[in-house]
């Protein structure tokens, strides 16, 4: 099994930043991708950004230019700062994962319990 542990949100004011970590533990034989994806209330889990182990990176519209995410292949981790926060940013926050977790397994997605983002205005 993989487990994905976030950290880092909590509640911050329109146009502050705060950054998002996430640990990956486990059986993970090879991961082909971390990012994150948000829910806020109301609506459909959504891509904010996600990177590949070779370094592709794709983000959200709404959070280009605002939020950067990272990685450290090493540590398994995936982190995203996000600055220049905005109210509609207010979601709660999964840590996601595609991973082998042995050389004969298929790709599986793993996901964090989700972690809230408050953003007041």
């Amino acid at each position: 099994q993989v487990q994905l542990v976030e950290s880092g949100g909590g509640l911050v004011q329109a146009g502050g930043s705060l950054r998002l970590s996430c640990a990956a533990s486990g059986s993970m034989f090879s991961i082909n991708a971390m990012g994150w994806y948000r829910q806020a209330a109301g609506k459909q889990r959504e891509l904010v950004a996600r990177q590949t182990t070779g370094g592709f990176i794709n983000y959200a519209e709404s959070v280009k230019g605002r939020f950067t995410i990272s990685r450290d292949n090493a540590k398994n981790t995936v982190s995203l700062r996000m600055n220049s926060l905005k109210s509609e940013d207010t979601a709660v926050y999964y840590c996601n994962a595609e991973v082998r977790p042995y050389s004969y397994s298929l790709w599986k997605v793993y996901w964090g319990n989700g972690i809230l983002v408050t953003v007041s205005s």
